[in-house]
């Protein structure tokens, strides 16, 4: 059926995003219309796919105009710093930091890190401050997929404790009652919904609690597949699959049906195998430490002497870092109930353990440019300070240009 440019504009706006590899799969624009519908590509990664229209379709300009107001792939604007009175230049505007860790020994030791995340989930459902939480988990019919999960007990969060290494779109399970939840999600889904309900003029008490992570890209679902094969487990055999938890950082480990288990150190999983299936968007992502969240969680990584981060297995320890007035209420008022522990941190000392986050912002520029060199549309970033930053890089930003351009050049 053939249908004019301007009925078109929606599809066509999202086509350019996914023409030029710039799609996260945050699932912002299934949000904004029912023609969309988020899939696995056949790469492994979440894209929108528009549904068979019957008749013709209707103008879709308003859509399309919303769209380029909040995905992720089209721009991105950091948070004003307006009510945040610190500022770090590679973890953004914020209100307080703190090294922090679940109370709770179970929650503790099942999460990847300290348990933080689930440790306020669990704390805001079981005081009644909300309904539920929104989070991701494995699937109960397919294990080594991830898919969003709406959780309402201590066991339910005790469950899904621990990082999906995967494909999902959390953001998809929010439904009327967004007020009444709290929000886990990756600093993109986040970013996309703070847009969203800025963009509409959402009334504040309709915004969940939002929440968000440390992330270092989604890599390919067919990297955790291919893994589990790895280890000895086809994937139609899967009866669980753990990326980390159960310690610090804990193992990726797959059990089949017969209960037998085979597991990878967490360094070897990310470095050898997920960690270089990762989707083009996150190789260009200014945020990876969640700065429109109200709160974002890291590991507190040990270091050794020459500052890269140890990955034995200990106690959990994670940054939590209030971005909002609320995030840092919550902290406040979880630490007073019992949650979590909290003690003061310093994001210096973060930047010196977490050295991706710090150099994938420090080269951002040199990767932008590098696309945009090889023929790609790139998202328009604003408020990052990735100018200033790469001025004082300027070798590191000419190698991350060079690199860039060539791989993208074969893409």
């Amino acid at each position: 059926m053939k249908r004019n440019k301007k009925e078109d504009s929606l599809l066509r706006a999202v086509s350019k995003v996914l023409s030029n590899d710039n799609c996260s799969g945050c699932g912002a624009c299934a949000l904004i219309s029912d023609r969309i519908s988020m899939v696995l590509s056949e790469e492994g990664y979440l894209r929108p796919e528009f549904a068979n229209a019957p008749g013709d379709v209707p103008d879709t300009s308003p859509a399309a105009s919303l769209f380029r107001e909040v995905c992720p792939g089209v721009r991105l604007r950091a948070p004003s710093p307006a009510d945040r009175p610190q500022h770090h230049p590679s973890f953004g505007s914020y209100i307080s930091v703190w090294e922090a860790w679940a109370c709770d020994e179970d929650i503790r030791f099942a999460g990847s890190s300290g348990g933080v995340l689930t440790a306020l989930g669990e704390w805001l459902v079981r005081s009644g401050r909300i309904k539920a939480a929104i989070s991701s988990a494995g699937s109960p019919d397919a294990p080594t997929r991830t898919v969003p999960v709406r959780i309402m007990s201590r066991k339910e969060f005790l469950a899904s404790a621990g990082s999906r290494y995967a494909p999902v779109s959390n953001i998809q399970a929010i439904n009327d009652e967004q007020g009444d939840v709290v929000l886990v999600g990756k600093p993109c889904e986040i970013s996309a919904l703070r847009r969203l309900q800025q963009s509409t003029g959402a009334a504040a008490e309709s915004i969940p609690v939002m929440l968000s992570f440390f992330c270092a890209g989604t890599p390919s679902q067919k990297a955790t597949d291919h893994l589990a094969q790895t280890l000895g487990t086809p994937v139609d055999e899967v009866a669980e699959l753990r990326y980390r938890g159960n310690g610090w950082p804990g193992n990726f480990a797959v059990k089949d049906r017969a209960g037998n288990t085979e597991s990878i150190s967490y360094d070897e999983s990310w470095g050898q195998h997920l960690g270089r299936t990762l989707q083009w968007r996150c190789k260009l992502c200014p945020d990876g430490v969640g700065e429109d969240a109200d709160v974002a969680v890291g590991d507190y990584w040990d270091a050794d002497k020459n500052g890269y981060p140890v990955f034995a297995d200990q106690e959990g320890r994670s940054v939590a870092i209030a971005r909002t007035k609320q995030g840092h209420q919550l902290l406040m008022d979880a630490a007073a109930a019992g949650a979590v522990y909290l003690r003061p941190a310093s994001l210096d000392n973060v930047a010196a353990i977490q050295p991706l986050q710090v150099q994938r912002r420090t080269t951002l520029l040199g990767r932008l440019t590098g696309r945009l060199l090889a023929g790609k549309r790139i998202p328009r970033y604003s408020g990052y300070g990735l100018s200033r930053l790469a001025g004082r890089n300027v070798k590191e930003n000419l190698a991350a240009l060079r690199g860039t351009r060539s791989r993208s050049l074969y893409r």
